[in-house]
């Protein structure tokens, strides 16, 4: 039951009708307080302690869609996170799908798995935390093993710990990295190369991926050194049938490697070997439904409980990772910096003092003549250009043209856009148009951009240079690849085109949109986003070249310029320790109604480190309240407000209490 106070087994009687298709795993339904409610026969037992039970109603399906390591993970995962089992469940067991059920019983007969000695859970290999506490242990390393032997390491010899990561899952052990790519690098490659080698040891595999484009690029690395159906795909957009079909065929064990977005960090995987995670950074990993799970989090739990290999890889790195590393639990795969030269375009900034002594403008100017020239030479020479723009639309925000005043909505006080050159402004919140619209302080008529957006940015791109072919990407349209001529590219972060032969030159707009975020992670990911889309750019002797329009001194562009995102990532990591946030603590966040979240901590028996932090205000009528505990007193927290959740339920409490772990954003 999704309640707190009712978090726990329930015993019930199987009739001899049922016995032969109640097994653990199945679907069922029970009566509960004198309903029929959906429920899982999670285990089979002799004897009760309770004298009087309820027979079980109906088996759903004989199909045991609930293997026991995923509900041993799923146990996990909810007492991380204060949630409870049955919430947990529902995000790692897709929806039942009746025809594609049928078909599978057609083919298989009873739908239980080969029989697989790791079906029951087994002891892990090491005793170490995998979260990323990284409280204390011994790491796998990623040495090589006896003998000269081992997998073909092929872009994985560009880094020095490379070779060795591939024996290391070859040899059947259970190495964890934490991954630098260069840029240009062939990611979805490194990870098949990665996945073969733990497949070839007889084990399995699950990567985790932000969206679906890089999920194609995977599927397609894997294929081609896999070979076909050897690896299946679960994804939430693949609709309701193609998902649970996928769902079935892993929990059939009928492929050895499950790839997909977050909604596969769950998925059963027979001899897990190996979990890894590409862009851990990317917000997609974070699930919004209750208890809010962190991908990341997820996969690093499921190899300290089965024993696996972990992989967390990017072309920036997060906080979490790099606590990773410096707390031993995982060890880092860089590249050596001759390498690394070789591999960079050339990165300027656009705001230092040097740049600014030539171009006065700079500073100012959303498109300096540095900028510019690097556009205009790439174009010359026959490559295409690459501008990363962190708005959509058209002008997403405007102001007075007389008093700068932002313009907004007269009816819900939201933001005003403009949607083209002749379009009316609407509200961003309401949708309503704003025709008339005067300033409410100098009753001004005209407006001016606040935010300029892609499609205006293509627009006066395309004036600027004539004759050149411009391409949006971005929510409308988002394109995979654009060919290597002459062209220009627009694209909002997370939407950026691979080009054939890499880009000639990639600009960076509009820094201070992502700088200047009130978020924790604002540099971060920045950072992110643009290390992204520089990673697309030729080689610097190939003239590739990355301009940032930001000042060459703020930490995040300086990590930029260097490529060197260890360092920014220990950097930002030893500041969030001085100052008390996550990862460096695990931070709990109570959003509700003043009464409810005064009402819950009045019944959580907090452990004696807990500090309180607030309340702020939140959206709408409704606070926060921050809980810091150290990383040690993690779980004790999370008991303890699972606890006083439950008593809340339990009294039906009226106003609820949104109950967030370590939530991305806590401001």
């Amino acid at each position: 039951m999704p309640l707190p106070h009712l978090d726990r087994p329930f015993d019930y009687l199987v009739p001899q009708a049922l016995d032969a298709q109640a097994r653990p795993g199945v679907r069922v339904k029970v009566r509960f307080a004198g309903q029929l409610v959906d429920g899982w026969l999670l285990e089979r037992h002799d004897s009760s302690e309770h004298p009087r039970l309820a027979y079980l109603e109906k088996v759903v399906s004989p199909v045991p869609v609930l293997a026991a390591e995923v509900r041993r993970l799923a146990r996990a995962v909810a007492d991380r996170y204060a949630g409870s089992l049955a919430d947990v469940l529902r995000l790692a067991v897709p929806p039942r799908h009746a025809r594609v059920e049928k078909d599978f019983l057609a083919r298989t007969g009873t739908g239980e798995p080969p029989t697989d000695p790791t079906t029951e859970p087994s002891e892990p290999a090491d005793s170490s935390q995998p979260t990323a506490s990284g409280e204390a242990n011994q790491p796998s390393e990623p040495t090589e093993p006896s003998g000269s032997g081992g997998p073909e390491p092929g872009g994985w010899g560009d880094y020095p710990a490379g070779p060795a990561l591939l024996r290391a899952l070859a040899a059947g052990r259970a190495p964890r990295a934490v991954w630098s790519a260069l840029p240009g690098e062939d990611w979805a490659a490194r990870y098949a190369t990665a996945v073969a080698a733990t497949v070839a040891a007889g084990r399995g595999a699950l990567v985790v991926v932000a969206d679906g484009r890089d999920l194609d690029r995977l599927d397609a690395a894997l294929t081609a050194i896999l070979g076909p159906d050897r690896h299946v795909c679960l994804s939430a957009a693949l609709g309701p049938a193609r998902r649970y079909r996928a769902f079935l065929t892993a929990r059939h064990h009928d492929a050895p490697v499950v790839i997909g977005t977050r909604a596969a960090m769950f998925a059963p995987v027979s001899r897990l070997g190996l979990v890894a995670i590409w862009d851990d950074g990317d917000d997609l990993h974070a699930e919004p439904r209750a208890p809010y799970p962190h991908a990341r989090e997820v996969l690093l739990t499921r190899a300290h409980l089965d024993g696996a290999a972990a992989l967390v890889g990017g072309y920036a790195r997060t906080a979490e990772a790099q606590l990773l590393v410096e707390t031993g639990w995982a060890r880092e795969v860089v590249p050596t910096r001759e390498v690394l030269r070789a591999r960079a375009p050339a990165v300027a900034p656009t705001g230092d003092d040097p740049q600014l002594a030539r171009d006065p403008g700079a500073a100012t100017a959303r498109l300096p003549s540095l900028a510019w020239t690097a556009a205009r030479e790439a174009l010359r020479a026959e490559s295409p250009v690459l501008v990363q723009v962190p708005r959509r639309g058209y002008l997403p925000s405007v102001a007075c043209d007389d008093c700068r005043t932002p313009a907004r909505c007269p009816h819900c006080a939201g933001p005003l856009a403009l949607p083209s050159a002749g379009g009316a402004p609407h509200c961003r919140w309401c949708a309503r148009v704003a025709a008339a619209y005067a300033c409410p302080h100098c009753h001004g008529r005209r407006l001016r951009a606040s935010v300029t957006g892609a499609r205006r940015t293509a627009e006066e791109l395309g004036r600027a240079f004539p004759g050149v072919p411009v391409r949006t990407s971005g929510r409308e349209e988002v394109l995979v690849e654009v060919p290597g001529g002459p062209g220009l590219v627009i694209a909002t972060p997370g939407a950026e085109p691979v080009a054939a032969g890499g880009y000639g030159a990639v600009l960076l707009l509009d820094t201070w949109a992502l700088l200047t975020r009130a978020d924790l992670r604002a540099g971060e990911e920045a950072l992110r986003r643009w290390a992204a889309a520089a990673a697309l750019a030729r080689p610097a002797a190939q003239g590739g070249r990355v301009v940032v329009v930001a000042d060459g001194a703020l930490a995040p562009v300086q990590a930029l310029l260097r490529w060197d995102p260890a360092w920014f990532a220990a950097r930002e990591l030893a500041e969030r320790r001085e100052l008390g946030f996550p990862p460096a603590v695990r931070m709990a966040s109570l959003t509700g109604a003043p009464e409810a979240v005064a009402d819950l901590l009045a019944q959580a028996r907090l452990p004696e480190q807990a500090q309180l932090l607030g309340p702020v205000p939140a959206d709408g009528e409704r606070e926060r309240m921050l809980i810091r505990m150290p990383r040690a007193r993690a779980a004790a927290l999370a008991e303890a407000l699972h606890v006083a959740a439950g008593v809340r339920s339990a009294r039906k409490a009226a106003d609820p209490v949104r109950l967030q772990i370590d939530p991305l954003a806590m401001f």
